[in-house]
């Protein structure tokens, strides 16, 4: 078992673009880490600088207590599965399986000893005399990942693996994978995992903790429920969280205990936030969760007002696409406490809920509700 350290690692390309810039990150033995980030962002690109199959332009990479700057893929005690699978057309799934084994010389009881744990770990025994136009894409996924794991590595690297995936197998595969690293965990086996994915769920739903990456920068790296309780700026609140957290430009007085002036609409905050807003008075980001938006009566204190544009029935839920003073709006609301009466050119009150707002510095971004 081994954890991993990235130390100013930068990644520039021949043509001068530089993708990462100088990211520092710490993956403990053991751990699940997910990198997640719009297209772009050089997550996949840090993933495969740790591979090795990128070069690295500056700072090093550490995999337990070696620098594997210079280290060549195969020599880093690393696996990767891919997001196209990349198993042999030609072999079929017991050939997939030991191949890298066979290639290092195991006895043949190893080998046979380690195919027929590792199918039997992701229930894939009836599929050993299967070739892989033979699988379907989650039985493919799944003999992709026991190739992975049939090496026993230092560090297993997840390249959005599940992406090819439809919804259901999708969530399926994440159970899968999850329930994996924990029986590792509790086996004392190698279960460092580094995990990319463009999908939110995924990160909330699998990390131990969540990187969120942007332009080749990390804003912030935490626990999926501080990622949504605590963003650290504007960005991490819009992107963390389904649907994505409310923004939009107000200003902020820090007079009568303060108030978030949105337009002509104006709220105030609690003194305990007023507190911690002693120097972010002016103009600001204010943020908050459609989840955290209360529908009220009309007239209701500290409530904004708003005009409905779209109604989306989710089952449980109902989601309120609004407008409030020019701004896009979603309110979350459970079907129970929905009129379906409302439509679309409603005007209706909002409440936000004052422990989950959040006040974001307009121009750096940082969320000056979390203090000094």
């Amino acid at each position: 078992m081994a954890g991993l350290q990235l130390r100013s690692v930068d990644k520039t390309y021949p043509n001068g673009f530089k993708a990462v810039h100088g990211i520092d990150l710490d993956i403990e033995d053991g751990e699940f880490m997910v990198l997640v980030g719009p297209s772009g962002c050089a997550k996949s690109t840090t993933l495969r600088m740790i591979a090795g199959l990128e070069t690295i332009t500056g700072g090093e990479v550490k995999i337990g207590d070696t620098i594997v700057n210079d280290l060549a893929p195969g020599k880093r005690g690393i696996a990767m599965v891919f997001q196209n699978y990349a198993l042999y057309p030609h072999m079929k799934v017991t050939r997939n399986l030991d191949f890298g084994l066979r290639l290092k010389r195991r006895p043949k009881d190893e080998i046979a000893r380690a195919t027929s744990e590792v199918s039997h770990t992701l229930e894939i025994e009836e599929l050993l005399d299967r070739l892989p136009k033979e699988l379907s894409g989650g039985q493919a996924q799944r003999v992709a990942v026991g190739r992975a794991l049939i090496k026993s590595p230092e560090v297993f690297l997840f390249d959005e693996p599940l992406s090819n995936l439809d919804a259901k197998l999708r969530a399926s595969m994440r159970v899968r994978i999850t329930d994996l690293h924990k029986r590792l965990k509790e086996e004392g086996r190698s279960a460092t995992v580094v995990y990319v994915t463009h999908d939110q769920v995924e990160a909330m739903t699998m990390g131990d903790r969540i990187c969120v990456m942007k332009d080749g920068n990390i804003m912030q790296v935490a626990d999926p429920v501080t990622l949504y309780q605590k963003p650290a700026n504007a960005f991490v609140g819009g992107f963390i969280g389904m649907p994505e957290m409310n923004l939009a430009a107000a200003t902020l007085s820090l007079e009568d205990d303060g108030k978030i002036r949105m337009g002509d609409q104006v709220i105030a905050v609690e003194p305990e936030l007023a507190r911690r807003l002693t120097h972010a008075g002016g103009a600001i980001t204010f943020g908050i969760r459609p989840q955290h938006l209360e529908l009220v009566e009309p007239g209701t204190p500290n409530a904004f007002e708003g005009v409905v544009k779209i109604v989306e029935f989710m089952g449980h839920e109902v989601n309120l696409h609004v407008d409030i003073e020019g701004n896009s709006f979603i309110c979350v609301v459970t079907s129970d406490h929905f009129d379906r009466a409302t439509k679309a050119g409603d005007r209706l009150s909002f409440h936000p809920i004052a422990r989950s707002i959040h006040v974001f510095d307009r121009k750096t971004g940082l969320n000056a509700s979390l203090g000094e």
